[in-house]
């Protein structure tokens, strides 16, 4: 018998997408369900290793309390190498914890769009993190989502829960192996934040210039939980659709959303988040960086404000590096009751002459100016980021071309 939840994915899956480039679902493959398991990240092969390097993953899972890789459709690695966390495939958990069930598909609903409906018919695995009761647990938990085949469609489905009390930071690498020419990501992330509680999540997208992508994601808070998303994404991807949402339902929730990016020729990039403050207290601040070489950008950000007594701010700045470059900011500040604090700013353009002018004044070349004043614009919007990325990031943004065309 089917269910009125499957009903509605299945009609959902016959609708074009409700914003953005609408992609065919079946002009990609389903990516491979058996792709052999690895005992270890270090007995991959080579290319793949350093592939997982340049996404901000250390193979080797030294300094990380847990690792799991998904590769196409297929959990390839999961361990757990520190205490107070439990890391493992989704569907594994469904086994273990009987109670997981009233938590999964509760964040993100099946049938939000033609994408969540896939990933849900196609019953999805993906991982499931879990801080125990109180746990600060001092070393990040690593995950890497991989496109390993070509003209793969991947699938994933993950649920991180951080019970009363507890701390984690988890890092994602999303990547492609080298030479795959097309692909697509569908990944549904559904987090679940208890009472005083912390997340911090990095994620850092190395993708190809062939690659789409439809993430969807919702965090659930609690009583003075706290959320950091640091997100970056300085490769070439072919589109990106990406607008995580916080529900932050307890009193005293603090949340921010750290991005930057850059949009390469060719690319698409159309990213943003909000913040749902719906108690007394509570506090948001989402600030994008973004640049443009020729691609597209457009920079969404949304407040909400629910409740009296909340404190938000919204900012959105993005540099134009080429004449072929398009940048779109589109900042949304919604207040619904009295007595509350919401700010935006927004602002688009080129690097002002004068400064690249001072800066070769004092013996740059011009290229080394534009470069240092792009950094600088980026490590704005990333402060905060945890020690241990800063040097994978450093290395991205000296390797990424910001001089346009």
């Amino acid at each position: 018998m089917v269910s009125n939840e499957e009903k509605r994915a299945r009609d959902a899956l016959k609708k074009e997408a409700k914003f953005g480039e609408d992609i065919d679902l079946d002009s990609y493959h389903e990516g491979k369900r058996d792709i052999a398991e690895v005992e270890s990240m270090e007995d991959l092969p080579k290319d793949t290793r350093t592939t997982l390097l340049d996404s901000g993953i250390i193979p080797s899972g030294k300094g990380r309390s847990g690792n799991f890789l998904l590769m196409d459709n297929s959990v390839v690695h999961s361990a757990i190498m520190g205490e107070g966390v439990e890391v493992m495939p989704l569907r594994q958990a469904l086994k273990v914890h009987d109670w997981l069930k009233d938590y999964v598909w509760k964040g993100v609903q099946p049938d939000t769009d033609k994408y969540t409906a896939e990933t849900y018919l196609q019953k999805a695995d993906g991982y499931f993190i879990r801080a125990l009761p109180g746990a600060k647990i001092k070393m990040p938990v690593q995950t890497c989502l991989l496109l390993k085949n070509r003209n793969t469609k991947q699938y994933v489905h993950n649920v991180l829960i951080t019970e009363e009390g507890s701390e984690v930071e988890v890092v994602t690498g999303c990547a492609t192996t080298k030479g795959v020419e097309k692909g697509l990501h569908l990944g549904i992330s559904e987090f679940f934040l208890k009472k005083n509680s912390k997340l911090t999540f990095t994620m850092v997208h190395n993708w190809s210039e062939f690659i789409g992508v439809r993430p969807r994601t919702s965090i659930i808070m609690d009583e003075g939980a706290t959320y950091i998303n640091n997100y970056v994404a300085l490769k070439p991807v072919k589109t990106i659709q990406t607008y995580p949402t916080a529900h932050m339902n307890g009193p005293n929730g603090v949340c921010r959303f750290n991005s930057v990016a850059v949009a390469h020729p060719g690319s698409v990039m159309d990213l943003g988040s909000r913040a749902i403050l719906n108690a007394p207290g509570c506090k948001a601040e989402l600030i994008s960086r973004t640049i443009t070489t020729g691609g597209t950008v457009i920079a969404r950000g949304q407040l909400i404000g629910n409740s009296p007594g909340i404190k938000a701010h919204l900012e959105c700045k993005g540099l134009i590096l080429s004449d072929k470059g398009v940048q779109i900011a589109i900042p949304e500040l919604e207040a619904r009751v009295p007595d509350v604090e919401m700010t935006h700013e927004a602002a688009v353009g080129k690097i002002a002459q004068d400064q690249v002018e001072y800066l070769m004044s004092r013996g740059l070349t011009e290229e080394e100016a534009v470069g240092m004043i792009v950094r600088g614009f980026l490590d704005v919007g990333i402060r905060g980021i945890p020690d241990h990325l800063k040097a994978e990031i450093d290395k991205t943004l000296k390797e990424t071309d910001v001089r346009g065309s």
